[in-house]
């Protein structure tokens, strides 16, 4: 075919450069995987890949890549991508193209497939974003419309239409070229600064680590962690939302140290060790006092996808730590962690110290598909400037908004940052999900505040009694079935429920009421709009509890297992907008209060003792009678074994709360932890800092005589 060689002229300059580059196919599905496999075998690829739901006749499996499978190959290199959105069965993921775009080496073409109409309609990938009762074909297509209205307008596109041949973009000066690096691990001279930076970490000054997608930063956590073995360190500690964050690491370490041997998820070095745990099982190890003290080193890689509050207590914990991050990219926000972490860095730790990566490794600087890829899955958004002018109510419609590119970038920019798991995909349920509502409070044309929703419920009986039993489980309406199955409320699913998918406020508008005053707007709304319940789901953490309490919510389910990538358990809370809201309200409540002290005695034993006291005080609880009183009087000013007074001491938390003392008091949290959760002692030593079960006994009988005297 006479228009693949131009194509393969191009790549070889690009490769010239150290760049890499896109080139769009549209036309029908056979005619564009024949032009695409033609470009396959007549160039000299290194490792190809053909991404598509079905392999291509004739490929060999090794070649091909289900989307589902994408992110298999982080840390992968390709020499050619083939992404086929344009076969019936196929669509286009947003998530495996970000992914897989950064897999691409450098002179690397990634061919993308797509029908000559793309954006007319929603194509078969949709079919994940259609929610009972709705079918993908009913479906916006607002989100593939802008992406090939980007596509048209970029410059470094090679555009090859169904008729015609390919209309290649021309190319800007060679980029110049960086100076080497001079140390022999490293590829760049920003790696080499790293490294050095973490083999050097000191007590009490951590390192926060941050870079774009591709910089090297996992592997100069590994280059790190080598060179720390080679020279003697017994145990290094890594965690990340997931193993497949830290595959680099794992690999550089391999890599440089091949005497060691891998064994599961640890790399072992004679006497050294480096062993990668999940964030909530280092949770569990450090607040059980088994990991973390003098000595204790700890690497924690996409910290932006980990909660603030996990990171606060591994900060604590290990007197040698650094915090490594994407900036930009599926990954997580960068931004955002900086702006929720920061501040505990300057309070805790203020001479904590920062180095960014920006030269790029497996590419040059200044490579056109990355820039490419990063504006149309908007990798880059950033919220908008803080400005003072009373902010106005505003709902947007999708149309509108997916044509507004400014207002599209600074509106999802809030919620990336306001955020820890983002996703490219979440741009597209954004734009095109079904039911979703977006509102906002602007300045101008700039948001301030973003609340998105999602619409759910309204299930006939039968439907809702097979759903509870189990026996079906239709696309979506998570939180309406998960209160059905776990809560076993069937009217849960019959009844209507509008959840809170996100709610973000720019960093420079908090503490103002913009959180508030959209959640109010929102009430209204629902009820206009018949709804029974307005819900959310979130991370339990004592903060986010005690601003959706203010707001009227109350907490109807918790999960009994701390998420992996949060480490926290998920808190359900819901605030009713009609009369039979009410009735379902109360009804989850008083369900959930009723398992609540079971659950903290047994499933929930773990969980922060603030969250627990601040989920009590949403139940009435016995009040202490005169017997309990005398009972809490002989533990805290007598020698009564406090065991024997559980009932009592329940009953005196209980009583405490209902006056008003804030769940986080210390008395309080204290005597939570020890009458509700039953804290092995391990656990309350670790909390209280102190030497043994003689001083936890003497703490607690003070916590009780403090609180017996302020609910006197």
């Amino acid at each position: 075919m006479a228009a693949i060689e131009p194509l393969l002229d191009h790549a070889r300059t690009l490769a010239g450069w150290r760049w890499r580059g896109l080139v769009w196919l549209t036309g029908e599905p056979e005619e564009c995987r024949c032009r695409a496999w033609a470009l396959w075998r007549s160039g000299d690829w290194d490792s190809p890949l053909w991404v598509a739901a079905q392999p291509p006749s004739g490929l060999e499996v090794r070649h091909w890549l289900a989307p589902s499978k994408a992110r298999t190959r982080l840390g992968g290199e390709q020499g050619l991508l083939v992404i086929d959105a344009v076969s019936d069965d196929a669509g286009f993921d947003p998530d495996a193209f970000g992914a897989l775009a950064g897999a691409l080496r450098a002179g690397g073409l990634l061919v993308l497939m797509t029908p000559p109409d793309w954006g007319r309609r929603p194509d078969a990938d949709y079919a994940r974003l259609a929610e009972h009762p709705y079918r993908a074909e009913g479906l916006t297509a607002h989100y593939l419309r802008r992406l090939a209205r980007q596509l048209c307008l970029a410059s470094g596109v090679v555009h090859w239409p169904a008729a015609g041949e390919p209309r290649l973009p021309p190319l800007p000066i060679a980029p110049a070229v960086p100076p080497p690096s001079t140390d022999a691990d490293c590829l760049t001279r920003d790696q080499a600064d790293a490294v050095a930076r973490l083999t050097r970490l000191r007590r009490r000054r951590p390192l926060v680590l941050t870079a774009d997608r591709g910089r090297g930063k996992s592997a100069a956590l590994g280059i790190a962690c080598a060179r720390l073995l080679a020279g003697g360190e017994p145990r290094i500690l890594v965690t990340a939302p997931r193993p497949s964050a830290v595959a680099a690491l794992f690999e550089r370490l391999e890599a440089l140290c091949p005497e060691g041997r891998r064994q599961g998820h640890a790399f072992v070095l004679g006497a050294g060790r480096v062993a990668f745990l999940p964030p909530d099982e280092l949770t569990a190890l450090t607040r059980r006092g088994e990991v973390g003290g003098p000595g204790q080193r700890l690497l924690v890689d996409e910290a932006a996808a980990i909660p603030a509050a996990l990171l606060g207590e591994w900060l604590e914990a290990f007197p040698r730590i650094a915090f490594a991050t994407t900036v930009h990219g599926y990954e997580g926000s960068g931004r955002g962690f900086a702006l929720r972490f920061r501040q505990r860095l300057e309070e805790r730790t203020p001479e904590w110290q920062a180095c960014h990566l920006s030269a790029p490794i497996r590419w040059a600087a200044g490579d056109p598909l990355e820039a490419l890829v990063t504006r149309l899955l908007l990798l880059d958004a950033e919220p908008g400037d803080a400005l003072d002018a009373p902010p106005t109510l505003r709902r947007h419609r999708r149309a509108e908004l997916a044509d507004d590119e400014s207002r599209l970038r600074e509106l999802f920019g809030l919620l990336v940052q306001a955020h820890y798991r983002t996703t490219p995909s979440d741009l597209r349920r954004l734009l095109d999900g079904p039911g979703v509502g977006i509102a906002t409070l602007a300045t101008g044309i700039s948001p301030q505040a973003v609340l998105v929703t999602t619409d759910e419920g309204g299930f006939d009986a039968e439907l809702a009694e097979r759903v509870a039993r189990g026996e079906r489980r239709p696309r979506g309406h998570l939180m309406a079935q998960s209160l059905a199955a776990h809560a076993g409320c069937r009217e849960a699913l019959s009844g209507r429920l509008r959840r809170v998918l996100r709610i973000a406020v720019h960093p420079g508008q908090r503490r103002r009421g913009l959180g508030r005053r959209l959640l109010e707007a929102e009430r209204q709304r629902a009820r206009h709009d018949s709804i029974d319940l307005l819900g959310a789901s979130f991370g339990a953490e004592a903060g986010l509890i005690a601003f959706w309490q203010a707001l009227g919510f109350r907490a109807v389910r918790l999960g009994l297992t701390r998420e992996t990538a949060t480490g926290e358990h998920a808190l359900m809370v819901v605030a009713p907008v009609s009369a039979r809201g009410e009735r379902l309200a109360a009804d989850l409540q008083a369900r959930f209060q009723r398992q609540l002290p079971g659950l903290l005695a047994f499933e929930l034993e773990g969980i922060e003792p603030e969250v627990a006291a601040a989920l009590l005080a949403e139940g009435e609880g016995p009040a202490p009678g005169p017997g309990d009183l005398g009972d809490v009087d002989d533990v805290a000013f007598g020698h009564r074994e406090p065991a024997l007074a559980r009932p009592a001491l329940q009953a005196l938390a209980r009583r405490a709360l209902a006056m008003g003392i804030p769940p986080g008091d210390p008395d309080l949290c204290l005597l939570v932890a020890w009458a509700f959760q039953g804290y092995r002692t391990t656990g309350l030593v670790a909390r209280l800092q102190v030497s043994g079960q003689r001083e936890v006994t003497a703490r607690l009988r003070q916590a009780v005589a403090v609180l017996r005297e302020r609910v006197a």
